[in-house]
């Protein structure tokens, strides 16, 4: 349900504004953990943690729409020329685009962090040491 829940406030649609998406996933993620904070479930929430990093991954990819912004984007943020070429021009879908080396070397958990990502697992571990 969780999971489900961060379906719907990460969706394929509302990724226009990436902002407004990770402070309402920010709000309800800390609400369920501090609910549900005594249960032990580190596997579960680093197998959510990671597929919701993706998934912002994809949301900030699809933002771009362009080859040419996906291109110019991934050269802003270090990657080589050649890789961003390459990851920026494929024909695949959003989700696999963002399984590649390019697109990981740019948007790393670091970065998304500094941009107001809420890592669920630095969370957990705060709120389950308490119990």
């Amino acid at each position: 349900k969780f999971k489900s829940r961060l379906k719907e406030l990460s969706s394929r649609k509302r990724c226009q504004s990436i902002k407004p998406s990770l402070e309402k996933i920010k709000v309800y993620a800390r609400g369920w953990l501090n609910y549900y904070g005594i249960a032990s479930m580190k596997n579960n929430i680093d197998d959510i943690n990671g597929w919701l990093y993706h998934r912002i991954r994809m949301c900030i990819w699809k933002q771009w729409k362009k080859p040419r912004t996906k291109v110019r984007n991934l050269i802003k943020m270090g990657v080589p020329k050649d890789l961003a070429m390459q990851a920026g021009n494929t024909r695949r879908g959003h989700w696999f685009a963002t399984h590649t080396v390019a697109v990981n070397m740019a948007m790393t958990k670091e970065r998304l962090i500094n941009s107001g990502f809420y890592d669920l697992a630095t969370a957990y571990q705060s709120v389950h040491v308490n119990y």
